[in-house]
C-alpha cells in the first residue's frame, strides 16, 4: 500500500498510536517545494483533510537568499564581488546548506568567508 509523505510523516512521529482525536497540520520543507497538509486522526486512521504547496519555496531557495547576503556583504566590505567566482559560489553555497542545517539544533552558526 502506497501512503502519501504527511502520512508517512505522522506515522513515524507515533501520533497513529494516540488514543484522542484531532487535527494536525504536517509540513515538508524540501529542498525545491514546501508542502502543507491537515490531518484528521482518529481510532488509528489518517485522513488528510487538506494539502498544497508551493513549488517555488524550500531550502534550495533559502540557501540563495543566505549566498547573495554574503555576497553583498562581502562585496561592501572589501570590494570583491564574489557573484563571478564559480568555486568561491559553490564554497558559499556548501556554507550557507551547512548553516542552514546546522541552525536546525543551535540559535547561531558562523560562516568563514573565502
Amino acid at each position: 500500500r502506497i501512503i502519501n509523505e504527511p502520512t508517512a510523516a505522522a506515522l513515524a512521529y507515533g501520533l497513529d498510536e494516540q488514543d484522542k482525536d484531532e487535527k494536525i497540520l504536517v509540513y515538508d520543507l524540501g529542498g525545491g517545494t514546501f508542502d502543507v497538509s491537515i490531518l484528521e486522526l482518529g481510532d488509528g486512521v489518517f485522513q488528510v483533510l487538506s494539502t498544497n504547496g508551493d513549488t517555488h519555496l524550500g531550502g534550495d531557495d533559502f540557501d540563495q537568499r543566505v549566498i547573495d547576503w554574503l555576497v553583498e556583504g562581502f562585496k561592501k566590505e572589501n570590494g570583491v564581488d564574489l557573484s563571478k567566482d564559480k568555486m568561491a559560489l559553490q564554497r558559499l553555497k556548501d556554507a550557507a546548506e551547512k548553516a542552514k542545517k546546522d541552525l536546525s539544533g543551535v540559535t547561531e552558526s558562523e560562516i568563514s568567508l573565502p
